[in-house]
């Protein structure tokens, strides 16, 4: 059975940093990416950061703000987010997608961490 948890999050004042985890357990075979994504009240679950080999790709309000990095032997995806704003604030989820061939894919996602930012 796999499980993804995240630790983190928490309350910080604007310009503050806060870096985020998730450790997946269980077998999770043919990882092609992993991920963050976040939901404010009243909005759609947004992508924030992707990584996927070695390439990585962010949403524009974040750029140069946060960075994605991961160690594939401890199955673990980390969120570095510097200089936050109060437009942060949101859960934050911790996506794995698979790819079991070329027509079977699964994501895994973990319970979501709060980001709270005060201006």
């Amino acid at each position: 059975q796999v499980q993804l948890v995240e630790s983190g999050g928490g309350l910080v004042q604007a310009g503050g940093s806060l870096r985020l985890s998730c450790a997946a357990s269980g077998s999770i075979p043919s990882i092609n990416a992993m991920g963050w994504y976040r939901q404010a009240p009243g909005k759609k679950r947004e992508l924030v950061a992707i990584i996927s080999g070695g390439s990585t790709n962010y949403a524009d309000s974040v750029k140069g703000r946060f960075t994605i990095s991961r160690d594939n032997a401890k199955n673990t995806v980390y969120l570095q987010m510097n200089s936050l704003k109060p437009e942060d604030t949101a859960v934050y989820y911790c996506n794995i997608h698979t790819v079991l061939s070329a027509v079977r894919s699964y994501d895994y996602w973990g319970q979501g961490t709060q980001v709270t930012v005060s201006s």
